[in-house]
């Protein structure tokens, strides 16, 4: 998979687990130099539980460098801000995430 981000920032990994509608683990990183987290070094883990107004999404980072996982904790808490509105209908707007 690749995703391209607003910046023009990249990022790519592979899925390792599919398991509808419970858990997606992929792989993640960064193309190029800038972040030092490179293509398929990291894992994602999104793992979905019903809740009593909904379903709990658990999303867990793991293989980060010590000095970039404040900027992915950010980003992910951002992401997914950004999708718990659209999921209630809201409309989160234009996405300009270059701070």
């Amino acid at each position: 998979m690749r995703v391209i981000m607003p910046d023009a920032a990249a990022a790519s990994g592979q899925f390792l687990e599919v398991v509808p509608p419970r858990r997606l683990v992929f792989t993640w990183g960064w193309e190029g130099n800038e972040i030092p987290v490179p293509p398929r070094s990291s894992t994602v883990m999104i793992e979905l539980e019903p809740a009593d107004n909904g379903t709990l999404l658990r999303l867990t980072h793991s293989g980060l460098p010590t000095d970039v996982t404040e900027l992915h904790r950010k980003g992910w808490e951002r992401y997914l801000d950004r999708l718990a509105r659209r999921v209630t209908g809201d409309d989160p707007g234009p996405d300009s995430y270059i701070d």
